[in-house]
């Protein structure tokens, strides 16, 4: 256990060891949501034809890159 007077975030070892299982509960959750994600991008992108930036929404920004570099413009956007 930590002494108050140093501005300690847990007020006991109990607390402590319970915020570190959610903790691990919820980087377990978000790490799986997150592969998740990435797949289902990958088999959309298979089946569409769309990448993952047009999927969500970045399409121009890419394509706007890609043509930017592709033609040698002096300046781009």
């Amino acid at each position: 256990m930590q002494d108050n007077a140093t501005g300690s975030w847990f007020t006991s070892r109990a607390t402590e060891q319970i915020h570190r299982e959610q903790l691990e509960r919820v980087e377990r959750f978000n790490g799986r949501a997150a592969m998740l994600g990435l797949v289902i991008g990958i088999i959309t992108e298979g089946l569409t034809g769309a990448g993952i930036a047009h999927q969500i929404g970045l399409g121009p920004l890419v394509d706007g890159y890609v043509t930017c570099h592709t033609q040698f413009l002096p300046f781009c956007f």
